[in-house]
């Protein structure tokens, strides 16, 4: 377990090494940073002492590893346009985008999970169809749509949750909802899948010739086994709804870090830009890393692997 356990963090810091890299050149890549800096009506001088005042004279890489070495410290240094530190700005922003994302996961998979089990037990029945039905669907459906359709019944016409906002809890249902049905359709196949194939296997079989209840063996014993790989999906869609969450945050007004990102991206904030991309890949980097870990740790055959 310490070997995988080594190995895994070696490709995790590569990958983050790699990510850091990439932030860093896309906004070089973008134009002249001191000229966005200054703005249309700068005169040549003050852009001049500008690319000088933020160390934009100096070398690429020593650009990268003045930037790398206070991103470290969790300084990335202040929004143009809010005139604030960034690091502040996502202090402010982030628990709400990582509270939207754990409810969003948690209605995914509260839902998917079940429904991928009844459909492999309910196998070419017209459970298994709606079941799939359901999941192709939640593939096709844009979010933004399906969070406005939400709005019109729920909060226009029946009136029960608010429109907009982060204030209460019932400000979270509806982009929650949204949120985790773009995650369900994989959770639920995957749970299918891996259902049908454990079902199929000889400890199961023999399980069912000693005579043990039927709902022991659906659950100690298939279950058991075949949500190891959704523990890995989990974690990968948690980060794509941290990512994605920029549309469904824009549509029911929730001032987290994905409203903070179109904000940004909008005002040509570059530090605002450049530290969200890496904390949101690094969030993302850990979550996978945790998933290999626990999967390792329940599974031995990964390890050995």
């Amino acid at each position: 377990m310490l070997a995988f356990t080594l190995r895994r963090i070696l490709v995790a810091l590569a990958v983050a090494f790699t990510v850091s890299v990439a932030s860093f050149m896309l906004l070089h890549l973008s134009g002249d940073l001191a000229t966005a800096i200054a703005g249309p009506e700068a005169t040549g001088p003050q852009i001049v002492q500008i690319r000088k005042d933020y160390g934009l004279d100096q070398p690429l890489l020593a650009q990268f590893l003045a930037w790398a070495w206070k991103a470290l410290h969790l300084d990335f240094g202040h929004s143009f346009y809010f005139r604030e530190r960034v690091i502040d700005l996502l202090a402010a922003r982030l628990p709400i985008t990582l509270y939207l994302g754990i409810i969003a996961l948690g209605v995914a998979l509260f839902v998917a999970v079940p429904l991928g089990v009844i459909a492999a037990v309910k196998r070419d029945t017209w459970i298994d169809r709606l079941a799939l039905s359901i999941s192709v669907l939640g593939q096709a459906m844009p979010s933004f749509w399906f969070g406005l359709t939400l709005i019109l019944i729920f909060s226009v016409n029946l009136r029960w949750l608010p429109v907009s906002g982060n204030a209460t809890w019932k400000n979270f249902v509806l982009p929650a909802v949204a949120l985790g049905y773009y995650a369900m359709p994989a959770v639920m196949r995957l749970t299918r899948n891996g259902m049908l194939e454990v079902l199929a296997s000889d400890y199961v079989r023999t399980a069912r010739a000693k005579g043990l209840p039927p709902r022991k063996i659906l659950v100690r014993h298939a279950l058991r086994n075949a949500v190891i790989p959704v523990i890995a999906l989990a974690a990968v869609q948690f980060g794509f709804m941290l990512g994605g969450s920029i549309v469904i945050e824009a549509v029911f007004s929730l001032q987290g870090l994905g409203q903070l990102a179109w904000e940004s991206i909008a005002r040509n904030d570059f530090p605002v830009v450049q530290a969200i991309v890496l904390v949101l890949a690094m969030i993302y980097i850990g979550l996978t890393l945790a998933a290999d870990l626990l999967n390792a740790f329940l599974d031995p055959r990964l390890r050995q692997s």
